[in-house]
């Protein structure tokens, strides 16, 4: 069986596609890769720097996985395994947890 798979002409449209999938992808050169899981030990050092900064700047400005980066190249888009956000992107990513080129960069982006 041959499955067709939609080719994203921008990082809009992208956004505005929803799979209903908790899994991750990148958007590479218009196509959607699917990321691979975490290992145990990445995460369990993620964690600890989460708790680490949450205790510095508070909760709601430490950003797990789950937030997407729109960047610049191939792929479109990154899901960094800690970030600290600014204080004005709490409000911006209340519908969708993703920072684009176009806003304030985010203050820390962390890769395990």
């Amino acid at each position: 069986m041959v499955q067709l798979t939609h080719k994203f002409q921008s990082f809009d449209e992208y956004l505005l596609y929803n799979n209903n999938s908790e899994k991750f992808y990148e958007l590479f050169n218009g196509e959607l890769i699917e990321m691979p899981p975490e290992s145990g030990f990445n995460v369990e050092i993620a964690t600890f720097l989460l708790i680490q900064f949450a205790l510095l700047v508070g909760h709601r400005r430490v950003r797990g996985q789950g937030l997407e980066l729109e960047v610049r190249g191939e792929p479109k888009n990154r899901y960094p395994d800690l970030t600290i956000i600014r204080e004005e992107h709490i409000q911006q990513l209340s519908k969708r947890n993703t920072i684009r080129l176009s806003m304030s960069p985010p203050l820390l982006v962390v890769e395990v």
